[in-house]
């Protein structure tokens, strides 16, 4: 599917740096900016599969909400104080060295501007040892900003992940997060001026 979504337009290309950053044997969490719902689509070109938490408004969306549940995804409400006790469902497949993707910004950005993180991936990270793999996205906003009807046809869309990050280096959840969207956010705007 994120294969087809990606022809919606024949300009649009697609430019994948760091790949070989990510290490199979270690529990890790990848957390990364969010443009647009075509980062996910830009994600699942990836050459290995993740476990996502995503939004639960996503899982009613007709074939995409079937998607998210049939490939067991964990959706979690935002709003609800369970929120956090949720992301426990994801220790087991993480000790089972299945990477898992989170959003940390909580949702999409509505100015193209980096939104501040939430404490989920870094809490669950500070308590079990994961590692924090950072990525930087650009191309989902240009392509398809919120509230407009129309997508851009003209799209260079760019990932990079970054070196892996390692909970114990950090006095505490506040240090880790605020480094981890530093470094996202330097990455994103030297991105940006190539």
């Amino acid at each position: 599917m994120a294969r087809c979504m990606m022809m919606a337009s024949p300009k649009w290309t697609m430019e994948f740096e760091g790949t070989e950053k990510f290490d199979p044997s270690e529990p890790t969490i990848f957390v990364s900016n969010h443009q647009s719902f075509m980062d996910m689509v830009l994600i699942y070109h990836l050459p290995w599969k993740m476990k996502w938490v995503s939004k639960r408004s996503l899982a009613y969306i007709p074939v995409m909400g079937w998607l998210v549940w049939l490939t067991g995804h964990l959706t979690i409400n935002r709003s609800s104080k369970t929120a956090l006790k949720k992301l426990s469902n994801l220790v087991q497949p993480l000790k089972d060295l299945v990477p898992v993707m989170i959003f940390p910004e909580g949702t999409r950005t509505i100015d193209g501007k980096l939104r501040p993180f939430k404490n989920g991936p870094f809490l669950l990270a500070m308590e079990y040892g994961f590692k924090i793999q950072p990525m930087a996205i650009d191309g989902g906003y240009k392509a398809m900003p919120p509230g407009s009807k129309l997508v851009n046809p003209n799209v260079d869309f760019k990932l990079r992940i970054l070196d892996a990050i390692d909970p114990t280096d950090f006095d505490g959840l506040t240090e880790l997060k605020e480094h981890t969207r530093e470094l996202i956010g330097q990455q994103l705007k030297e991105i940006q001026s190539t």
